[in-house]
């Protein structure tokens, strides 16, 4: 039998106005796209329509009012659950990710929002597992510190486990709803998870049948030790930030590796980098659009975004043309990030008001201008070389950016045979060629009381 070629996966990174930090002030941008259900359909539809696998939230649970953050257009956006179910309506194949933080929410909650989603949307729902990296969350829940980096990830990962137990609480065929009889779930096919842990204490059953596709798909985005260490005994998908082809070749590598060592197949584990792009119709149009945006952005809201990512330590005070100031590895903020940026910084000798224009698209992820064909090549070297399952395309600016490359760069790789031309599936596991998960007995099987 002939070896199916292997293909890309391909998510849409959506973030509100663009991911370049100054998209909004573009002439070509609707401003309050991120509060406008509208727009937020009319992109959908434009991924499904190139086949994309998913679309991917991101989500914070505090406003960004950071100095400077008054000038980027970061501090107001939907919440993703509340927004998801309204694009499953509108759509029919296309996977809707979402981020939920283990930090400020609880188990019973998230596994009933994405179990109602996958139902909702027939089999499409996948939930970004974050541990929250904005310590300005905390104090919107009682808390006057954020949780430490170590508890987060101890938490995250228990939290994991309650919620795939909850999503296990009943069998494919519990509900018979058999109207002879009078029977309406087979009472012998239910599990209570009842878990007593160190953070969380949940009798269940979940109250919403088991998920069209066994459980939601599981990413997770974090690539710190910590955070490789919960993406291989939990994620369904990894996304990460790499900005060179050996470091990204080598996290591939490693988190293959970790996911062999749970007893995983290396292909059960997808990883998909970041992929900040502008495309034209030539390298020159291309970096013609890029210039554009960046001479949109205010020195206050480069250094806003910088800071955050940084590791959430305030810049605002150093000079602009003066280096980056030695810092102490963050507790609140991303580890992996801060660790990527301050090598950047150091190896090119960057002034902050350099680096902040370097992530002022990418924050720190690949970031690639050029023509579809210059676009192309950068991803297929990456996929053949061993450092990417596929990309979270990060358009810089919205909706533009994202029909530029569906209308160009996706062609190309179908041209090359890269990438899909229709959906051979309908569920976002069968796009990503995740098996369906067996139910398993994650605590004492028992009947209800």
């Amino acid at each position: 039998m002939k070896k199916a070629v292997r293909k890309m996966h391909l998510n849409l990174f959506l973030a509100e106005t663009g991911h370049h930090v100054a998209a909004w002030r573009h002439p070509s941008v609707q401003a309050d796209a991120g509060t406008d259900l509208r727009a937020f359909v009319e992109l959908t539809r434009i991924a499904e329509r190139a086949c994309l696998d998913a679309i991917f939230l991101a989500d914070s649970v505090a406003a960004n009012v950071a100095p400077g953050a008054s000038r980027a257009a970061r501090s107001d956006r939907l919440d993703p659950l509340t927004l998801l179910p309204a694009l499953a309506a509108v759509s029919e194949r296309i996977g809707l990710i979402a981020t939920a933080t283990t930090s400020y929410n609880e188990p019973y909650h998230i596994a009933r929002k994405f179990a109602s989603l996958d139902h909702l949307s027939a089999g499409r729902a996948g939930w970004n597992l974050v541990t929250s990296d904005n310590a300005a969350e905390a104090q919107n829940f009682g808390r006057s510190e954020h949780i430490g980096h170590e508890e987060r990830y101890e938490r995250a990962y228990e939290f994991h486990q309650v919620v795939s137990g909850l999503w296990d609480s009943w069998d494919d065929h519990s509900f018979v709803r058999d109207k002879a009889s009078g029977l309406y779930y087979d009472e012998a096919t239910l599990r209570v998870l009842d878990h007593r842990g160190k953070h969380f204490t949940v009798k269940g059953p979940l109250n919403v049948p088991r998920s069209p596709q066994g459980r939601p798909v599981v990413v997770q985005a974090g690539s710190s030790e910590a955070g490789r260490v919960l993406a291989a005994r939990t994620a369904d998908v990894v996304f990460t930030a790499q900005l060179e082809l050996a470091a990204a070749q080598a996290f591939y590598r490693d988190m293959k590796a970790r996911a062999a060592a749970h007893g995983r197949a290396p292909d059960e584990l997808k990883i998909l980098p970041g992929l900040s792009v502008v495309v034209g119709q030539s390298d020159a149009e291309a970096q013609d659009r890029f210039d554009e945006l960046q001479s949109l952005v205010p020195p206050e809201a480069g250094v806003a975004a910088l800071s955050r990512m940084i590791g959430n330590f305030d810049l605002s005070g150093y000079p602009l043309d003066g280096p980056l100031p030695e810092l102490p590895q963050t507790e609140t903020g991303q580890q992996s990030r801060q660790a990527l940026l301050t090598r950047l910084a150091g190896s090119e000798n960057l002034t902050i008001r350099e680096l902040y224009l370097r992530i002022a698209a990418g924050r720190g992820h690949l970031q690639i201008v050029g023509s579809a064909r210059t676009v192309a090549d950068a991803m297929q070297a990456w996929f053949e070389a061993g450092a990417a399952d596929g990309f979270n395309v990060m358009p810089a600016e919205l909706a533009g950016g994202l029909t530029q490359f569906c209308e160009r760069v996706v062609p190309e790789l179908q041209r090359r045979g890269l990438f899909r031309t229709h959906y051979a599936g309908t569920t976002l596991r069968e796009h990503l060629g995740l098996r369906r998960p067996v139910r398993v007995s994650h605590g004492p099987d028992q009947r209800a009381a």
